[in-house]
Formats: structure tokens, sequence, C-alpha cells
């Protein structure tokens, strides 16, 4: 790839970069607008999923941005309606005529519910048969995490989980790299919460390196080896979120920082049978 974006290597060899951009809750009208700027300013690797209903919107910015195929990243998600082999396999030529290319990068399992073990005997198919170069899991706790792979001949790759300064996810990143499976963080700047940008440690740090507090955010994700996608619609953002790479943390600004765990999510507990029930329920299509 021809970007100045550090990568990393997964479990099969494949490289992505380790810093993206997200589309989650931008509005479909407005996500060619925001990924053709996310572009502009450098981005490589773009998220997005069936069920943020703007896929069309990422492939128009992509088609339309003249940069080569090669050189971009492009992950989408399955999602718990279309769980199952044969429903995954159509779910999957769907999303990819959405998003108008002809593979995917990175193709995940969204949430840890449903026939999950049906879809992953799909996604290791178009694996094998090239149609993704790579495939993983999003939101899958440890045990979840640990039966797909014991019961499977291929592991996932990535695991996508909600990691940011209040929910770190340390432990589990280290399980997660004793088992071959890259952690990639959703909400890294814990959805624009008003308490990360606040946050005095993260502030008193940003004026240390002369840095904005998500930059301090994003470049002590990478520095920890955490794959981030964070999302904005404002190009001055987008520049500011892809410049983490000209500084360092040092090692107590990162203790610092590692004193903010709370251990818990600000959003979603999937343990939650309730939480489970309502996920299960949303429907994308008919």
């Amino acid at each position: 790839m021809t970007t100045s974006t550090p990568q990393i290597t997964l479990s099969n060899g494949v490289q992505m970069p380790i810093l993206g951009f997200g589309v989650y809750q931008i509005p479909p009208e407005q996500t060619e607008k925001a990924v053709t700027e996310a572009l502009a300013a450098g981005c490589r690797l773009l998220d997005t999923a069936s069920a943020y209903f703007n896929e069309d919107g990422v492939g128009r910015a992509i088609a339309k941005s003249g940069i080569a195929r090669s050189e971009l990243f492009v992950t989408t998600k399955l999602w718990i309606q279309d769980a199952g082999e044969q429903a995954t396999k159509r779910a999957f030529e769907a999303s990819l005529e959405r998003l108008g290319l002809d593979y995917l990068d990175l193709y995940l399992i969204h949430q840890p519910i449903g026939d999950v073990h049906g879809s992953w005997r799909a996604m290791q198919t178009l694996l094998q048969d090239k149609n993704v170069r790579a495939i993983g899991v999003s939101n899958f706790p440890a045990d979840r995490l640990v039966d797909l792979i014991d019961h499977n001949e291929i592991p996932p790759m990535i695991n996508q989980v909600e990691t940011h300064p209040f929910f770190q996810n340390t432990g589990y990143q280290t399980f997660m790299h004793d088992h071959d499976v890259q952690i990639e963080a959703w909400a890294p700047l814990a959805h624009g919460h008003d308490r990360l940008f606040g946050d005095p440690v993260l502030s008193s740090i940003g004026e240390e390196q002369g840095k904005s507090v998500a930059q301090v955010v994003l470049r002590w994700l990478v520095q920890r080896g955490v794959v981030v996608i964070p999302k904005s619609v404002r190009p001055d953002a987008m520049n500011e979120n892809i410049a983490v790479f000209d500084f360092e943390l040092t090692d107590e600004q990162m203790t610092r920082i590692a004193a903010l765990d709370t251990g818990a999510s600000l959003f979603v507990d999937h343990r939650d049978p309730a939480v489970v029930h309502d996920l299960g329920s949303f429907r994308i299509h008919d």
C-alpha cells in the first residue's frame, strides 16, 4: 500500500492500516461526502456495515476517488438477520454490490448472536475462494471467541470491540494476542462523549504534548497496537485524527491513561439478555 499510515499484520499475513475511518452513525446522505474527505485526508482503511445503511455511499466515494483498489482496505459486517451459512453468502454478495467492489479486505460477523458457526463456515469459504482477504468478528466476548476458534478450521483474524480510555480491554487484548487475534477498537473516542473530551488527565497530557485530546487517545491506542477507526464528518477533525504518528506518549503518560479504566462499557453490555434480545430483533431488510 502507498500510504504513510503504519500497517499491522494479521495472522494470515495480510496487512492493514492501524488507523482508518469508521462511518457508524453517519447518515446515508452524508456518507459519500464524509468518506471522500476522509480519503483526501489520507485514510485508506474504511469501516462500514450492512446495519449502518450507508455501504452505497462508501462505494460511491471509493469509485470517484481515483485511488487504486490495492491501496484501500475496506471492511463491512454481517448483521444478525443474515446469520447462517447460505444467508451469509447472500448477504456478502449484497454488500459487495452496494459497495461496488469485487472483493472485500475484511468481513466481520457484527454481533455474537444467532447462527455464528454457520456464518463462520460461509466466511471461511469466502476467504478460501479469495472473495475476501481476511475474516473476523465484532463484539465477541472471550468465551464466544474461543468457542469459534476451537470449533472451526480458521480462527478469526480480528475482533472489533469497544475500546477507549474508560473501557481499555488491556487484559482481553493480551488474551486475543495469545490466540493470534488482532484487537480493533470501535468508539475509540467514546463516540464523542463529553466525559472523554473534558477529562483532566487527557487534557493535561494533550497540553504536555501540544496535541488535542483526540490525538492523545488515538496515539495511546495505536501505541498499544490497537487498530482504530475514528469517525467524524468534519475535514479538520479527520486531518487531526490521522496526524498521530509524529509524537509518542511517555511511559508515565501511558500509566496515567491506564488509571482511567473503569472496566465497564459506556454503551452496551452484550451479556445483558435484554440487549441480546433487542439486537436480535433489529431487522435491516424485509
